[in-house]
């Protein structure tokens, strides 16, 4: 078995209630009963990528802040039941943020999220959090611009997610993505000629790595080693239940195995199916499996998935 890493992950931790809908649009009625439909659990970006790290075998370091309320002590006992140390998840906003997740059964989803006041609230960052990481993943929220610079100065690799991006010269995550050695974002908001945004988006910010996720249509993969984009095909595992936190898993399950030493495309490919067996359950944070299994299904459908590779 490879030697886990340390991984620091600092951003969002909150909330989530899942609310099942029959379709899009939600037509108007004054009460549902969708049994078993509505969940409520522990989210938010960094949870996510934490517990799906920590499934996958890393040693995580998670930073994030709460409120002093309900939802913070679920959070603290949840992360203390995942092995996960809430030492670095600091009380300091009014309340803990929130999401909503209405989710249809073609796997559509619509997210509300309620950051409350994480956003003007600042973390009080110290050089020990970065001793002995291998790698720190930073979340595109407000509080980890410092930790960018911290980080950079000491050497270490940055992975971000800035999830949906329109433009290049986009003014909330162009911090983050002039940090990031390994950059991921979402084929949401752009056009038809992502390729030819992807090129300018490495001459611009100068990452190594870049991985879109194109939903169903799997995902692309830029190195600046080879300075060329392959294009891989999703991997299917069952059924698609809920496509929330499928991104998220793809990052995660990504930096894990990028972290173990694989090259890109071998991570990329194991993390497509990691994602694909987490959209098979409802709720961002649920449906991660194990390394075992991950590799049990490379061994399956790795030749199919490599000679579908388009470059």
């Amino acid at each position: 078995m490879a030697e886990s890493k340390t991984i620091l992950i600092s951003g969002l931790v909150n909330t989530e209630t899942t609310v099942s809908v029959r379709q899009f649009p939600v037509s108007y009625y004054p009460i549902d009963y969708p049994f078993f439909g509505v969940n409520t659990a522990v989210s938010g970006v960094a949870f996510n990528l934490a517990k799906s790290l920590a499934v996958l075998g890393d040693r995580v370091r998670l930073v994030s802040m709460t409120g002093r309320d309900y939802a913070a002590g679920s959070i603290r006992q949840e992360l203390e039941e995942l092995g996960i140390s809430p030492e670095h998840l600091l009380p300091r906003l009014s309340q803990t943020p929130a999401s909503a997740v209405l989710y249809a059964p073609d796997g559509r989803r619509q997210i509300y999220c309620d950051l409350k006041d994480i956003q003007e609230t600042d973390y009080p960052f110290s050089s020990q959090l970065l001793e002995e990481t291998d790698l720190v993943a930073a979340c595109n929220i407000n509080f980890n611009r410092p930790l960018l610079a911290m980080a950079r100065a000491a050497g270490k690799t940055i992975a971000t997610d800035v999830h949906v991006l329109t433009r290049l010269d986009d003014d909330f995550n162009r911090d983050f993505m002039a940090a990031a050695q390994i950059l991921f974002l979402s084929d949401e908001g752009l056009g038809w000629d992502w390729k030819s945004f992807l090129y300018a988006l490495a001459d611009t910010y100068g990452s190594q790595i870049i991985v879109l996720g194109r939903g169903s249509k799997g995902a692309a993969l830029y190195t600046r080693a080879s300075g060329t984009i392959l294009e891989v095909p999703a991997a299917r595992t069952g059924p698609v239940v809920n496509t929330v936190g499928a991104g998220d898993a793809l990052f995660s399950c990504f930096l894990h195995y990028f972290a173990q030493g694989h090259p890109p495309l071998e991570a990329l490919i194991r993390a497509e199916l990691f994602a694909a067996c987490k959209i098979g359950v409802s709720g961002a944070a649920q449906g991660f499996v194990s390394p075992q299994q991950v590799e049990t299904l490379y061994a399956q459908q790795a030749p199919a998935l490599f000679s579908a590779v388009r470059g």
